[in-house]
Formats: structure tokens, C-alpha cells, sequence
């Protein structure tokens, strides 16, 4: 299946296999007669209610989604800024700066590693910041002007902070107890869709199906964004870090220009 068209059906195909195994059951109950729920204003109400609250989890949670979003981006710019700033450094000597612009590079590394592992190592990540800040220092020994100083601190900050918020993504859950809410509301929904009598059994079928597929698709895709750095096959809402992968072909293309650059000059 091709890794687009699952990213997009993925969750509807799970969703789809559930319903189909609940179908039977509820099929055995019209055939035996034990839909024995009539369709009233207290039922719909219900239906209602507990879609209602899904939407509310699922907007809160598409909220944080869309800020992870930008958090590949504004890391990949702070990158950048570190590795290009390190290039216009008055230095007589340019070994402090060739220095500088390899432990960005392994700032880089170690962040990519981390998101390509489904493993966010924060120790590593500040072990390789360490590198960095005492580059800087070095930078200010060398009297490098106080203004390019800040500056660099500054976006080493900035990779500080959003670092920090990936790794609280990762970790914690939002709102547990809001998950629960969703999936005890999902349950109790399907629950008395299996028992709501609706004639003919063709209709009752269908309409047991659309709202079976609708809730059950929802509640994987709630669970499945609350971790939206997630990389791999078998994950379907995930953020577009690809800003940040492409970074290393950057990185290798202004070291290849600054080579040929020099070469001219020498």
C-alpha cells in the first residue's frame, strides 16, 4: 500500500475492520429479535451528546497538533541561523568558527536521530548544546562583538526551548481523563446502537455502520495525534519534519560552496 494513501485511509481502514466485526453481532441481535430499544428523543439525544463531546476532545487536541506543526520549521530556521551567523564571524582564524559549525551539525544529527527513533533523548540533545554553548564562549574570548554574541545565544535558546516542548509532547497525554470521557461515550453509543430497533434491517444496518465508523475513526485519530512526532508505517497523523531532514543537504551544500570559495581566493 502506497505510504501517502495509507497516511490518509489508515485510520478509516482500522476503523472500517471494527465495525465490520461489531456488524455481526448486531446482525445476530435484528435476526433474533432482541432490538428491543425504540428510536426516541432520549436516544438521539444521547447519539448527539456523546458526538458533541468527541468534537470538543478532538479540537483541543487538533490545537496542539497544529503548533507541533510549526516546531520542525522553527527548529530547522534556529539551525541554520547558528550554522550561517558562524560564517560571517570576524576571525582571523577560522578554526573556532569550522568548529562552531560541526557541533551544529551534530545538534542536528542527534535531533533527527532522536525523531527518526521514536526516541526523544533529551540528554543527548543538551549534551550536544553544551558543545555549542562553550563555542560561544570561545567566540567571546576571541572578543567577537557582544551584539553576534547575543545573537547566537539567542537561537541556541530558542532550539533550548522548543527541544523542551517536543520532549513534553512526547511525554504526557493530553487530558487523560478526556480520553476516557471519549471512549466510555464511543462505547456506550455502540452499546445501544446494537440493541435500537430500526425496520427494516437494511436501514438499521447502514445507520449502525456510518455512526460505528464515524466515532470508532475519531477516537483512533485523537489517540494517534497526541503524539504527533511519531515517524513510521504504522502512524497516520504525524508533522511534516521533512524542513528539518533537508537540512543536512543544506548544510552539505554551503560547506561545498565555502570549500570552492576559498580555493578561488587561495
Amino acid at each position: 500500500m502506497d505510504l501517502e494513501f495509507k497516511k490518509k485511509w489508515g485510520i478509516m481502514f482500522k476503523a472500517l475492520i471494527i465495525m465490520l466485526i461489531l456488524l455481526v453481532p448486531r446482525t445476530l441481535i435484528d435476526i433474533y429479535g432482541y432490538d428491543t430499544i425504540p428510536i426516541n428523543t432520549v436516544v438521539g439525544a444521547f447519539i448527539t451528546g456523546a458526538i458533541f463531546t468527541i468534537a470538543i476532545i478532538f479540537t483541543g487536541t487538533f490545537t496542539d497538533f497544529k503548533e507541533s506543526e510549526k516546531i520542525g520549521g522553527e527548529l530547522a530556521a534556529s539551525l541554520k541561523a547558528l550554522y550561517n551567523d558562524s560564517r560571517v564571524l570576524p576571525l582571523t582564524d577560522e578554526a573556532p568558527a569550522r568548529v562552531f559549525r560541526s557541533h551544529v551539525r551534530k545538534l542536528h544529527r542527534a535531533i533527527i536521530t532522536c525523531f527518526k527513533e521514536n526516541n526523544f533523548n533529551l540528554h543527548d540533545i543538551n549534551h550536544e548544546m553544551n558543545k555549542i554553548n562553550n563555542d560561544i564562549r570561545i567566540l567571546a574570548y576571541l572578543n567577537v562583538a557582544p551584539p553576534l554574541i547575543a545573537k547566537l545565544r539567542n537561537e541556541l535558546g530558542v532550539i533550548d526551548k522548543l527541544t523542551n516542548r517536543v520532549d513534553v509532547i512526547i511525554r504526557t497525554d493530553f487530558i487523560p481523563a478526556a480520553y476516557a470521557l471519549a471512549e466510555v461515550a464511543t462505547v456506550g453509543v455502540i452499546l445501544l446502537l446494537l440493541f435500537v430497533k430500526i425496520d427494516p434491517m437494511i436501514e438499521g444496518i447502514i445507520i449502525f455502520a456510518v455512526i460505528s465508523i464515524m466515532l470508532i475513526g475519531l477516537l483512533l485519530l485523537i489517540r494517534d495525534m497526541d503524539n504527533p512526532f511519531e515517524i513510521g508505517a504504522h502512524t497516520y497523523a504525524d508533522v511534516d519534519l521533512e524542513t528539518l531532514v533537508y537540512l543536512d543537504t543544506y548544510f552539505d551544500d554551503q560547506d561545498k560552496e565555502m570549500e570552492m570559495l576559498q580555493s578561488e581566493m587561495g
